[in-house]
């Protein structure tokens, strides 16, 4: 019975930490593109306490979203122990590419996946690279492509990686440039045969797409501020409308995921979800307990369950969830551990709207082939 198990994991976290006196002499615009008159200081103060993001990570000039994506590759595939040559696929999560460091154009051409595959020095010409567009929810995605090439017997070992620089894409007269960040993560996903039928690794997932009138609630845009020159490609997103639509359709999408799988809440030992929003991660939490009846779980339990690294490293988009997993595999997120034989749920949501949820659980050694 083949399974889908992570074999190795890794990230990069920027060395650059923005505090919020970065952002004193921004000036902030609202939609209308006129001058916000509030203090800044009033600005950030309330923003963080919103989304708790006290730091977040910027990469250094000179470094690409690529070289990042490459970097966190290179760690997984040494954690893995797995010759790089025997990779079958590259998968690459992101959303705008390397960023021009003087247009600020994105570069798709060549793919992510294609220039990680190049930056690893990898020479077997049938590893075929793949770059996943699918908003903050791409390296899930990837996850899930990779699970299905890898039941189907087209591959055995896959590389997925996820990275983002949205220091190069954030409107800087726009409040929500606070809240992103820089980083990657990757993992390594291969094909292990078990001789019985028993859960473990990837065992179920679900993605929904709402691509209608949901489809601009993250978009591209000018600057709020209309004398602003520097880029035509800023990120702009309606955090109220996402905020509202998460707590709608995440809960439920990630109880179907479980029920489908003959799993409860309590057998979860960690959720991981996407680093978007302190607030609204942790509305998503207590509306899928109270799907449960477990609303009387107290706070500890909350805090126990999902870790959270969006106060010191703000959203880096699709590396959020990558970063949180090997982060505490490699024991760096004291109190929190993940153990052989825990089960985990993965959750993720971007532009679209995209969700996803995948539930992972880690083998014990004695009962591999």
């Amino acid at each position: 019975m083949i399974r889908s198990i992570i074999t190795g994991t890794g990230h990069y976290l920027p060395k650059k930490i923005i505090k919020k006196d970065h952002f004193l002499k921004h000036k902030f615009y609202d939609k209308r593109g006129l001058k916000i008159e509030k203090s800044n200081e009033e600005i950030i103060n309330k923003f963080q306490k919103i989304t708790e993001i006290e730091e977040r990570r910027y990469i250094n000039e000179g470094l690409l979203n690529s070289d990042i994506a490459a970097i966190a590759a290179k760690k997984a595939l040494i954690n893995s122990k797995i010759y790089k040559e025997e990779i079958d696929y590259i998968i690459s999560a992101h959303n705008y590419g390397d960023i021009h460091p003087i247009s600020y154009q994105s570069d798709f051409m060549p793919s992510i996946a294609a220039k990680v595959k190049n930056k690893l020095k990898i020479r077997n010409r049938k590893c075929r690279p793949y770059d996943m567009i699918f908003g903050c929810t791409g390296w899930i995605e990837g996850m899930i492509l990779a699970d299905q090439l890898l039941r189907s017997k087209y591959a055995r070992n896959i590389l997925i990686t996820s990275s983002e620089t949205l220091s190069k894409v954030i409107d800087p007269h726009d409040r929500n440039a606070m809240i992103f960040s820089d980083g990657a993560g990757a993992a390594i996903l291969s094909a292990i045969e078990y001789l019985e039928d028993e859960k473990h690794g990837v065992i179920h997932y679900d993605t929904q797409c709402d691509n209608n009138e949901k489809l601009y609630y993250l978009t591209n845009g000018p600057s709020l501020n209309p004398n602003y020159k520097k880029s035509l490609v800023n990120i702009r997103m309606n955090g109220r409308r996402i905020y509202e639509y998460a707590l709608t359709k995440v809960p439920n999408m990630l109880k179907n995921i479980l029920d489908h799988a003959n799993f409860h809440i309590k057998d979860i030992k960690k959720i991981l979800i996407h680093q978007a929003n302190a607030k609204m991660d942790y509305a998503i939490l207590k509306r899928l307990l109270k799907l449960y009846n477990c609303t009387s779980l107290k706070k500890d339990f909350m805090s126990k369950i999902m870790p959270m690294t969006i106060q010191k490293f703000g959203n880096s988009s699709v590396a959020t969830v990558p970063t949180l997993l090997d982060l505490i595999l490699k024991g760096k997120m004291p109190p929190h551990e993940i153990k052989p034989g825990d089960t985990i749920l993965m959750a993720s949501l971007g532009a679209g709207m995209n969700i996803n949820g995948l539930i992972y659980r880690f083998p014990n050694k004695n009962k591999k082939k």
